[in-house]
């Protein structure tokens, strides 16, 4: 019995230790943004493309696809090059 307690102790403690955040709702650039009614508007930021966004407001959504004012474009390394070598004859 202690046996299979200590195992289930264990395999919870390691699916807590893998648990991943959740996908950030202002990590990519296009948001549809959605009119609800009275001037209220729902900024839902999940699409990478405009491509993917313009089918949701179209789709009888009142609404537009906007630029996330939120989103941070990932930060762009500058290239190393590697030391070049002379051939010596």
């Amino acid at each position: 019995m202690q046996r299979i307690l200590l195992a289930g102790i264990v395999f919870i403690a390691a699916m807590a230790l893998q648990q991943r955040p959740a996908h950030a709702n202002d990590s990519d650039p296009w948001c549809a943004v959605i009119s609800v009614g009275f001037g209220d508007v729902i900024w839902d930021c999940q699409y990478r493309t405009f491509e993917e966004c313009y089918p949701n407001v179209l789709a009888g959504n009142r609404g537009f696809c906007n630029h996330n004012p939120r989103y941070e474009p990932p930060v762009a390394r500058p290239r190393t090059h590697g030391k070049r070598r002379v051939k010596q004859y």
